[in-house]
């Protein structure tokens, strides 16, 4: 009798032809090729038992920019792979990151142009988006018209080049920054060393291979300490952009509690306050205001009122369109953008790639949990029936329609009561997208409501009752994804989101995963209403928390509803 071959133990990877890998989540091993993958490739899919992930030119510079070259690829894919790996993909790969480093952006008797190989050259040159920003070319150097500096290296990318900017920054006017050895209340602190290595890989000894670039770290990692003690490297005045009124207030606090910078020196820059100081924080909103569809941009003069050395992007991936355009003027400007995930939903990322920098380091978030840096994590999606009536009313919608309904269903709000009532003990953020949806939760559950409506020193009021734990529960919108520092929040409750964006599934993971005082976990429930466009949207809203590592836990309504004991938080 034949038998049937078994498959290796601890080859956990299929890479396919098309570039695609699966990785089989029940293998051996799946957990650690997950990390190593990771660096080189982005997760596409992320069903229960097999994931799949596809390397892209994009994913292959980023981790160029950290030191991975083609032999590394190759060793780990044939390492995990349970089958040979495909040559044509390999023969791509060495392609992909050949072009890496191929171009250089250089200034030659004080102009700015870009430094190739033969072979190269002539391929680019005729290129129409590049051939337009380029005032003439010889001997292999392509001088650039007056501010086109991001303007071709956006125009590049896209055409399958990442550029080596090493044309170096202008140094802005000094400001020395340092950090305490304790914050304002007398507590010592120090810095973390993934924070300093992170530091350090955007500084890179002030060489001309840094001062541009992305630093990746989860929600409560301190990404804003990765920032202060950059400016503490370079010593030169600094902007920082952030998402809200309420980010401005915490990077304020931050800063001042934090480094030797005085009150006098600390500017902020928002819609009531007009403040350029040595350091500015302000926000993309006043960025981008303007009193009609028709006018300009009011507030982006920003850039240019003080000598910047440094400008610092917070929650970088959220960069708007107007913001994107005046970064690509901005070049000779030193460049940090610090996000939670490089994913965005439209699809630019390689603007902001191009415009900010690579990814100069990023840790795991399981990593960070395993270290005890954030709180671990459990992350539950309650699938939610529409009632009859509901479901035949949905049946007859248009899709456009069928979203809102999804997301709006009523009977989520009995669900969240028995949630509720499973972590009465405990602090809990309700989140959603839909204002009207919100506000029958407020009152139905006697909870306070933040939305973007609600004025900032009413946020502040709430959010510093929450911390206190006067209030036990809030009910908060999409104002509440990024920026607000809720340490204690244990149990996030989300209802509704924006369609399928991964982006903002991690920031509201993100609001819970501060390390608690008494050392306990945290979670995170997705309720959702099953069989609809809820659902879908969900699956894709989880890839990339999924990609981290994160598993979630598939929970009937009825489940909710019986008479179980508190969930537990504590893996």
């Amino acid at each position: 009798m034949s038998q049937v071959a078994e498959t290796p133990r601890g080859k956990p990877l299929i890479v396919q032809r098309d570039r695609c890998v699966l990785l089989d989540l029940h293998e051996a091993g799946a957990e650690e090729a997950r990390g190593e993958i990771s660096r080189f490739s982005e997760l596409i899919k992320s069903p229960e038992h097999l994931h799949t992930y596809r390397i892209t030119s994009l994913s292959l510079w980023n981790g160029a920019a950290r030191g991975i070259d083609a032999c590394e690829v190759a060793a780990t894919l044939a390492r995990w792979s349970r089958n040979p790996v495909p040559k044509e993909v390999m023969v791509w790969v060495v392609e992909a990151l050949g072009r890496s480093g191929r171009i250089r952006m250089v200034r030659r008797d004080g102009r700015f142009g870009l430094e190739t190989d033969p072979e190269t050259f002539a391929k680019i040159s005729v290129v129409p988006s590049v051939s337009e920003l380029v005032e003439y070319a010889a001997d292999g150097f392509l001088a650039l018209r007056e501010g086109m500096r991001g303007l071709v290296k956006r125009a590049l990318v896209r055409v399958g080049y990442p550029v080596d900017d090493i044309a170096g920054f202008e140094e802005g006017d000094p400001l020395p920054v340092s950090l305490r050895e304790c914050d304002e209340d007398g507590r010592p602190f120090k810095v973390r060393d993934y924070q300093e290595a992170a530091a350090q890989a955007f500084y890179a000894n002030r060489s001309e291979r840094g001062g541009a670039g992305i630093v990746v770290l989860p929600c409560g990692a301190g990404k804003t300490l990765v920032a202060i003690r950059a400016m503490a490297l370079y010593g030169v005045q600094t902007l920082v952009l952030t998402t809200n009124r309420s980010a401005v207030a915490q990077w304020k606090r931050e800063l001042l509690s934090r480094t030797n910078l005085t009150a006098d020196q600390v500017g902020e820059y928002t819609g009531d306050t007009k403040e350029v100081r040595p350091v500015t924080v302000s926000t993309y909103q006043i960025l981008t205001w303007r009193r009609s569809a028709t006018s300009g941009f009011e507030h982006l003069e920003l850039f240019n009122s003080n000598n910047w050395g440094l400008v610092i992007y917070d929650e970088v991936h959220l960069l708007p369109a107007p913001v994107f355009r005046v970064t690509a003027d901005l070049q000779a400007r030193r460049r940090l953008g610090l996000t939670a995930t490089l994913v965005r939903e439209d699809g630019r990322e390689d603007e902001v790639f191009s415009l900010i920098g690579p990814c100069r380091y990023d840790l795991p978030w399981r990593n960070l949990e395993k270290r005890g840096y954030i709180a671990q994590a459990r992350c539950i999606e309650v699938r939610v029936p529409f009632s009859k009536e509901d479901r035949e009313l949905y049946e007859d919608s248009t899709r456009r329609e069928r979203v809102r309904q999804a997301a709006e269903n009523p009977e989520k709000l009995k669900v969240l009561k028995a949630l509720l009532r499973r972590h009465k003990r405990d602090r809990v953020l309700v989140i959603g997208q839909y204002t009207a949806q919100l506000e029958t939760i407020s009152q139905a559950i006697g909870a306070p409501l933040i939305t973007g409506a609600s004025p900032n020193d009413k946020r502040e009021v709430l959010y510093g009752a929450f911390r206190r734990g006067l209030v036990p529960v809030l009910v908060v919108s999409k104002v509440a994804n990024f920026a607000i520092d809720l340490p204690d929040a244990n149990v996030a409750i989300q209802v509704s989101g924006t369609f399928g964006s991964r982006q903002e599934e991690a920031q509201r993971l993100g609001r819970v995963l501060r390390t608690k005082s008494d050392g306990s976990g945290a979670l995170f429930y997705a309720v959702v209403t099953e069989n609809s466009r809820d659902q879908e949207f969900s699956a894709h809203r989880q890839l990339f928390l999924a990609e981290q590592g994160y598993a979630y836990e598939i929970m009937d309504s009825a489940n909710v509803f019986a008479s179980t004991p508190e969930v537990a938080i504590d893996q």
